[in-house]
């Protein structure tokens, strides 16, 4: 039998339809971040990926849950984009950095938490590997340059408001959307792989429907790799300094292709 968390897991993993890039497309890609012995590469565009969270963030997602007195419901979370960071190789894109501000002095413990390790995320990928998080771009004076490595920070959100003045992750990607077009149209194969995004999920209601249980309180936060990169590899470098940074709450998905 799965454990919770292994059903959290899998209920909110995004699972995406696969396509596949021609041979000619192939050619053109950044050898750095698509190694030439691969016989195919799979992508998914990022509108389709929001499309996975577009009923989530209307009505929950469902996960199974057992308690400790062996009582089994479902729990409905509801999905937030706490950060998101899009390096391309390409420089020509405009740099633009989204931030929402708290509009209230407090937040709950939940997340302060969340917010938190967003923020150490951020700063860490800001400064891994000569990235200077005071300037907000990369280096470009080693035998490698970071630009080539990670590529050019090009977009990057961060929400560090109370839950209660959030809206759910597919309304704020439309808001962000119309202000950053590439939200919508950019490939998971034209971003580095240092392109990651942050989901926080809050419990809503569980059915059926009783006394509210401490159990199901607990906020998640979950990353995700939004790179090509990664397809058929281990995990490793990039992923592998995020999992060291976080919380017992915050777990780390990729992206299911069916």
């Amino acid at each position: 039998m799965q454990s919770n968390l292994e059903c959290l897991l899998d209920y909110t993993t995004p699972s995406i339809p696969s396509q596949f890039l021609s041979k000619s497309e192939m050619r053109k890609l950044n050898r750095l971040w698509n190694p030439l012995d691969r016989e195919k590469v799979e992508y998914f565009s990022l509108s389709d990926l929001w499309n996975t969270y577009d009923e989530w963030s209307a009505y929950g997602a469902g996960v199974p849950i057992h308690l400790a007195n062996g009582q089994k419901l479902v729990q409905y979370y509801v999905p937030y984009l706490s950060a998101i960071q899009i390096f391309t190789s390409n420089s020509s894109i405009n740099y633009s950095r989204e931030e929402a501000e708290s509009a209230c002095e407090t937040r709950d413990s939940c997340s302060d938490s969340l917010s938190d390790e967003i923020e150490s995320v951020s700063e860490k990928l800001l400064t891994w590997d000569g990235c200077s998080s005071e300037e907000g771009v990369l280096e470009q004076d080693s035998f490698w340059h970071p630009n080539d490595r990670l590529g050019y920070l090009n977009f990057e959100y961060i929400d560090k408001s109370s839950p209660y003045g959030r809206v759910p992750l597919m309304a704020k990607i439309r808001g962000l959307g119309r202000r950053y077009p590439g939200l919508m149209s950019l490939r998971s194969v034209d971003l580095s792989p240092a392109s990651w995004m942050a989901v926080a999920w809050y419990p809503i209601y569980h059915i059926p429907t009783g006394r509210s249980h401490k159990d199901l309180s607990t906020c998640f936060l979950t990353f995700h790799t939004l790179s090509s990169t990664f397809q058929g590899m281990h995990i490793f470098g990039l992923v592998k300094l995020i999992l060291s940074i976080l919380s017992k709450n915050a777990v780390y998905l990729s992206i299911h292709y069916d």
